[in-house]
């Protein structure tokens, strides 16, 4: 009987804790709903668009100010990167050159992904504000989403609070913003302290015309052995279809985390093809609209220009892939485009991807 009731406290006190550990882990970490709007800085001076107005869009993931004086952990394929943050004066120094390409280029509109807010490694601090203060105050419009957000993650390198955000900034008035949570990779215990990839969507009005939609996303990463990048292309496809349907004019950019159509998949050392299918995920979203870089670019004996991510891996040592795309509406005309690379390899483990484009000069 003695034995018996000791086994009983033993699995009563094990459930208390687990059911103590599962309402901690709720309390730390982030929620969102599905769909969610999410608040807009908009200065009421900031002009609206007009039909017919040729506009430029900066995407870029600009790894949290970190630079490439380091290998992170999660860099290297089996998690053993001697590095956990930057040093503040890396930091400074980022935040300095993503200013610089920023006012050297001079875009409307900026896709921004890997952006801190309130995360340890980079001193709790919000990076978007302190980026604005660095950019004329043309750019008087913004919002951002959270796609990692959690007071701790008990991780043995990251023991402490994270906040990651993927932002929108444009020199015309932003009116809606909205977050659509993508789908969650398959890990029930652990993921609630991951990242809860997203879609942000903001409406522009457009002078006596329907507004223009602006998306920005970032898809998941080391997703390999499971149907999640499926299924996350899958909603932002499904996204895109009902704008379409709507009448908006759209475009849409990030990092998608997923090689293009062709020969991408053969062009990679054989270690770093495990992070991805050689049937590659995007491929639907190449059918059906415009890209940058387009299907041809990025299979041109010139490919290498295209090429948009640069590995911490010491191992690789120069850019190898193309990663991050803008897509854009059909009934937008697309001109002039391009990977900056030549004077941006230092700031990021990605590479800023811009496009020129044109709006409708009337309703169709």
């Amino acid at each position: 009987m003695k034995l018996k009731k000791v086994a009983k406290w033993i699995l009563i006190s094990l459930g208390i804790i687990l059911v103590s550990l599962s309402a901690w882990g709720w309390l730390v970490t982030y929620h969102p709903a599905e769909v969610q709007s999410e608040p807009i800085i908009c200065s009421d001076q900031t002009p609206i668009l007009s039909p017919g107005q040729k506009l430029k869009v900066l995407n870029w993931n600009v790894q949290f100010m970190a630079g490439k004086n380091y290998v992170f952990f999660y860099d290297l394929p089996d998690g053993s990167g001697p590095d956990e943050r930057p040093s503040p004066e890396d930091i400074t120094k980022t935040f300095n050159e993503v200013s610089r390409i920023i006012q050297d280029e001079k875009p409307d509109i900026i896709l921004l992904q890997e952006v801190d807010d309130g995360a340890k490694r980079t001193d709790y601090e919000d990076q978007l504000t302190r980026l604005l203060a660095l950019l004329p105050e043309e750019y008087s419009c913004y919002t951002s989403a959270f796609e990692w957000k959690a007071s701790f993650v008990p991780h043995p390198r990251i023991m402490g609070a994270v906040g990651l955000k993927i932002a929108i900034i444009s020199k015309y008035r932003i009116t809606q913003a909205t977050r659509y949570q993508l789908p969650l990779m398959p890990q029930p215990v652990t993921r609630q302290f991951n990242l809860k990839r997203a879609v942000l969507e903001v409406h522009m009005p457009v002078e006596n015309a329907t507004d223009f939609v602006v998306l920005n996303t970032h898809l998941e990463a080391f997703a390999q052995g499971t149907d999640t990048l499926e299924k996350q292309v899958n909603q932002v496809e499904s996204i895109l279809k009902n704008l379409t349907q709507e009448g908006y004019l759209w475009i849409i950019g990030g990092d998608f985390n997923l090689l293009s159509p062709g020969k991408a998949y053969g062009l990679l050392q054989e270690e770093q093809k495990k992070h991805y299918n050689q049937e590659t995920e995007i491929e639907p979203l190449f059918e059906k609209y415009q890209a940058v870089p387009s299907l041809s670019e990025v299979n041109s004996p010139d490919c290498e220009q295209w090429f948009t991510h640069f590995p911490n891996n010491p191992g690789v040592g120069k850019p190898d892939r193309t990663i991050d795309y803008i897509f854009l509406a059909n009934n937008i005309t697309l001109e002039k485009h391009c990977v900056r690379q030549y004077d941006t390899l230092t700031i990021s483990d990605h590479l800023p991807v811009l496009a020129e484009f044109e709006l409708p000069s009337s309703p169709e």
